[in-house]
Order: C-alpha cells, then sequence, then structure tokens
C-alpha cells in the first residue's frame, strides 16, 4: 500500500498544477493585478511628462538662444524611493523613447550605456580599419539632464489599501545648472481583497 501514497500524491499534484491559463494580450492593455506600480504606469507617466516638458518656456527659450537648434537632453539618475520594488529602467525607456518620438529635442546616452560605447570605440582605435573607426572628442555633450524619483505612500486597514505614487522630475540646465522645468506625475490605486 505505501509504493501507492506517492503516485497519489503526485497525480493530485499535477492535476491542481494544470488550472493555469496564459493568454497573450496587447502591450498596451492595462492590467492591475496587484496594485502595484506596473508597466502601464511607467508607460503612462512616461509619455504624460515628456508631453508636458515639451509644451513648457524652457523649449523655444533654448531654440531661441541657440539659432534654432534643437536642445541635447540626457536622462540620469530616476531614484526608487518607493516601498515596493520598482525597475526604474523600465521607467527611463519610456522617457527616452517618448523624448525621441517627439521629435522636438536630440538624447544623448548616460550611465553604463555611454561607458559601454566609448570602450567600443576605444576597441575599434585598435580592430578597425582607418576608414571606419570612430574618433574621440566628438561626442554630443547634453544641454539638459532630466533626473527624479518615484515616491510612494500606502495605507491600509483590513482587506483595504490605498497606494499613492508621486513621481517627481527636474530638467536642468548642464551649463548653468539653472532648473528650468519641475513636474510631478500621481497615481492613487485603491486595492480591495
Amino acid at each position: 500500500m505505501k509504493p501507492f501514497l506517492p503516485l497519489l500524491f503526485f497525480a493530485i499534484l499535477l492535476g491542481t498544477s494544470c488550472n493555469r491559463q496564459v493568454q497573450r494580450i496587447e502591450t498596451d492593455t492595462t492590467v492591475d493585478l496587484s496594485g502595484r506600480w506596473n508597466d502601464t504606469d511607467a508607460r503612462l507617466t512616461a509619455a504624460e511628462l515628456v508631453s508636458e516638458i515639451m509644451g513648457q518656456p524652457w523649449l523655444e527659450r533654448h531654440k531661441r538662444n541657440n539659432s534654432g537648434e534643437e536642445p541635447v537632453v540626457i536622462v540620469g539618475m530616476v531614484e526608487n524611493k518607493s516601498h515596493e520594488h520598482i525597475e526604474a529602467e523600465v521607467f527611463i525607456k519610456e522617457l527616452e523613447k517618448a523624448f525621441v518620438k517627439s521629435g522636438r529635442v536630440r538624447l544623448v546616452q548616460g550611465g553604463a550605456k555611454r561607458e559601454q560605447i566609448r570602450r567600443e570605440r576605444a576597441d575599434q582605435q585598435n580592430n578597425a580599419s582607418q576608414s571606419t573607426m570612430k574618433s574621440w572628442g566628438l561626442e554630443v555633450g547634453a544641454d539638459y539632464m532630466l533626473q527624479g524619483s518615484i515616491n510612494s505612500i500606502m495605507d491600509a486597514y483590513k482587506r483595504k489599501k490605498v497606494i499613492y505614487y508621486q513621481i517627481d522630475m527636474t530638467l536642468t540646465n548642464m551649463e548653468t545648472n539653472e532648473v528650468v522645468w519641475i513636474g510631478d506625475k500621481k497615481i492613487k490605486k485603491f486595492v480591495k481583497n
């Protein structure tokens, strides 16, 4: 009778684990399962903030003072100060994509990606032909840096909770250290279990 028990346990386990269903959905579909920060929050927040940035006076002032040239922007650090793990890189990529799609600013790489490009350029100095090797000292310098933070407050009682997110962003002139734009986006979610 004892050899039958492991088989019975395996059959029960197999039967209960087959209830999962997976369905592919469009990537822009809003799905809130837990109430936590998700891809929709990142995408919509980035689009709204970049749209707001593009409508502010700093952009026209820059063009007026620089013979009509578009400003060069670098997206710096977006610090996660929230109560949950948020992959800030997803949000940063959404910001960068929105800037590029706007066609109104030029975007340069920052951080680890910039360092990777520099390592590749250094490697080209030894391994690429003279005609295709990229030169040092020709990078485009950023005129402005966008930085920010993601904060959250959670209030819970029994089986209900409210999660409040505030995303604060600042655009700073790299040469003068002048803050040319400050914006924020607020998200509030009610979760009932």
